[in-house]
């Protein structure tokens, strides 16, 4: 019954995808139709309009049928990983990836494209300027109902900018949709302070109308509930260095108890991420055989783009030969150690190799161990540490991690206790898009009194002939954020450059 409806909804998903993206028209992010296609005046009548709507609005997720753009969880791979220091090079890997490997981004890369990330933030604007007016017509649609589909759009928006504001500092804030050639604008870009002060009140306002459920498993996993907007909240505190209010949203999830580790069994892989929509899952981007991901060709081919760095097994999981112990999340899990392909999207089980066509393991975005790091890493710079250390335990135990990674942290030094988070972190989330992010956060904190780190993150990444003028070009703060894409700077000129790139 659960695979049905886990099926059912996956369904509902995929057919609305090429309604949503046929009347995609223009590549440029301002020239977007509405999710549905249909202007206001044919559309935006019932409340089943609105749904399949903002069933559109995930849909855009999973990338985009006409193929003009990268997926949008390809992309958010290569923004959380290219510029850090756990993939390697392969046989398939492109110029512009080695460009941003080696800190060589320039602004004609299309890596820098955020083109499908604005599209999925004019789909949701589009539910929030359109969908208000169908409670004047359907009758049927009470205001519960209506306010729990804008919560969803809100936070998803939200997410969105987030992703956004930590990849290119300051960016454009568009809160209004493109539906018609009278609506295109140029939007210069709002300061980050402002896009953030935007995403929390998009997750306030969403925070109180949120579903706690919407019935089904991969509904509650594929779609945003309120524990989802709590753990957005959460990761946006933790980046604006408000502890206590990161604390707090990570205590609402925890709370609730309506999550909890997967225990480590043979099946752990195969239930946390080759199936999906585990108990402990919190959002996802639920691929699916009638909508595969992009990761096989990445990771699995004989051409494929990435491996996992040399340090993914040396330095970051270890090994203990003798006592034939192995962390649950490394061999046959993150990465397959005989040869560094990275397993966690394209292993069917953790010995077996999935075949191209299966290539649908979900795009993870939160699980309820980020949750219990996060509050841990808060705790941490509240001078916490004993509390700290019992969430980042609860996470080790239940993955078997190694005696060799545990660097007994001192309770009462901040700095050892969340250096300790960090490279916890790095296991846990192995490949999941949020290396870099982790790194920028723990780099900049204070005024950047940890700068150091990303300079020897950098000595590990790049060609030794390079390793001194790419640690020059960390120095500058500017360098930790993408250029704007050229296609971007040239259509639309109220854009100016991001300043390291000018």
């Amino acid at each position: 019954m659960q695979k049905m409806l886990k099926h059912n909804f996956l369904y509902k998903v995929i057919c609305l995808a090429a309604v949503v993206f046929a009347f995609s028209s223009c590549k440029k992010w301002t020239d977007l139709k509405p999710a549905d296609g249909i202007i206001r005046e044919d559309y935006w009548k019932t409340k089943e309009q609105i749904h399949a709507s903002v069933i559109g609005c995930y849909a855009s997720l999973l990338g985009d049928p006409a193929g003009s753009d990268k997926p949008l969880a390809e992309l958010l791979f290569l923004w959380g990983e290219l510029r850090a220091d756990m993939l390697a090079p392969s046989l398939g890997t492109t110029n512009e990836e080695f460009e941003v490997m080696n800190v060589n981004t320039v602004p004609s890369n299309t890596i820098v494209d955020w083109s499908p990330v604005y599209r999925t933030i004019n789909f949701c604007n589009t539910v929030l300027d359109f969908a208000p007016g169908v409670i004047n017509i359907d009758k049927t649609l009470t205001p519960e109902i209506l306010d729990s589909y804008l919560a969803e759009a809100k936070a998803l928006r939200a997410l969105m900018y987030f992703y956004l504001v930590r990849s290119f500092g300051d960016v454009p804030l568009k809160l209004k949709s493109t539906s018609s050639d009278a609506d295109i604008v140029s939007v210069p870009k709002s300061p980050k302070e402002d896009v953030l002060k935007q995403i929390l009140k998009d997750l306030s306002e969403a925070e109180a109308d949120a579903p706690l459920s919407f019935g089904n498993q991969a509904a509650d996993k594929g779609r945003i509930t309120r524990y989802t907007v709590n753990t957005i909240q959460a990761d946006v505190y933790l980046w604006m260095e408000n502890y206590e209010e990161a604390v707090k949203a990570c205590d609402k999830v925890i709370n609730s108890r309506h999550f909890g580790l997967t225990g480590a069994s043979a099946a752990w892989f195969t239930n946390v991420y080759r199936n999906g929509n585990s108990n402990e899952s919190i959002f996802e981007f639920q691929f699916s055989p009638q909508k595969l991901n992009s990761f096989y060709n990445m990771f699995a081919v004989g051409s494929r783009r990435f491996i996992a760095a040399n340090r993914v097994m040396d330095i970051v999981f270890t090994s203990d030969l003798a006592n034939e112990l192995t962390d649950l999340r490394a061999d046959g899990a993150s990465v397959r150690a005989e040869d560094g392909l990275i397993w966690k999207y394209v292993g069917k089980n953790t010995l077996d190799l999935m075949a191209t066509g299966e290539s649908y393991t979900h795009w993870f975005v939160y699980r309820y161990s980020d949750v219990l790091l996060m509050k841990a890493e808060a705790l941490a710079q509240l001078d916490r540490g004993d509390e700290a250390l019992q969430w980042v335990y609860a996470v080790r135990d239940r993955a078997h991690a190694l005696a060799g990674t545990d660097n007994n942290p001192d309770p009462g030094s901040k700095r050892e206790v969340t250096l300790f988070i960090l490279e916890e972190r790095a296991r846990e989330f192995m490949f999941e898009g949020k290396r870099w992010y982790d790194v920028l956060r723990y780099v900049k904190r204070n005024n950047y009194e940890n700068i150091d780190y990303l300079q020897e993150l950098v000595a590990n990444m790049v060609p030794a002939n390079s390793v001194r003028i790419a640690q020059a070009k960390m120095l500058d703060h500017n360098s930790h954020y993408f250029p704007i894409y050229e296609y971007e700077i040239q259509t639309n000129k109220n854009l100016i450059q991001n300043p390291f790139y000018k």
